[in-house]
């Protein structure tokens, strides 16, 4: 595939998550308080799914393995918010059943295996392995995001989630800036100013209570 054809995947993902952010952060600022959107869960989930499509195609094990683990958060995310069940049934299906497919195929083909993800002679281990690292600690977020969503019953975003997006996000900065991804740069160089402004709000929400 055209390397022009893969980097708009991923520059049309990264697009997507600094919309919602931007959404949020908007919102937010109106309110004075951190909200979280419906939309904010539906272009998480297209720019998911196009990330995890262009990690693919970079043949990026660390790319692909961030958007794996916070995939179906978003889903359940939507789930709380009572929305998932407005997508059509079989959209739902596909959205299911795709990462498990393009594992699937990936790991069965002759162009795409196992040893490939790891073995990537663009990528040096140590730096797959910081990829790697950061995504998962990027991801963290999402999980402590959805253990305080489920206990509360409700979708939100609390403190511990902007702190560790704040962490996660400065050590993508530094595989892309390595890697020379211009996805992840663009990408994560403005969700580090909006993680930043809703730490300074919640805080601010906190004094006055």
């Amino acid at each position: 595939m055209n390397d022009w054809l893969i980097y708009t995947i991923g520059f049309t993902a990264q697009i997507l998550f600094s919309a919602r952010s931007l959404l949020q952060w908007v919102i937010s600022e109106k309110q004075k308080k951190v909200l979280t959107p419906v939309l904010f869960w539906k272009l998480s989930l297209i720019a998911s799914f196009l990330l995890f499509v262009y990690g693919y195609l970079r043949n990026d094990f660390a790319i692909m393995l961030g958007q794996m683990l916070t995939y179906f958060i978003y889903i359940r995310n939507m789930h709380l918010q009572k929305q998932w069940f407005k997508f059509p049934k079989f959209l739902r299906w596909f959205l299911y059943l795709f990462p498990f497919v393009i594992l699937y195929v990936g790991y069965n083909n002759h162009i795409y295996d196992r040893a490939k993800l790891f073995q990537n002679d663009n990528i040096p281990f140590w730096l797959l392995l910081l990829g790697i690292v950061a995504q998962v600690v990027f991801t963290l977020r999402f999980l402590y995001q959805w253990f305080y969503s489920e206990k509360r019953k409700e979708s939100s975003l609390p403190l511990g989630f902007w702190l560790l997006s704040l962490i996660g996000s400065f050590m993508i900065l530094t595989y892309a800036i390595f890697r020379r991804d211009p996805v992840l740069l663009l990408g994560h160089s403005l969700g580090a100013f909006l993680y930043i402004r809703n730490i300074l709000i919640l805080k601010t929400n906190t004094k006055i209570l």
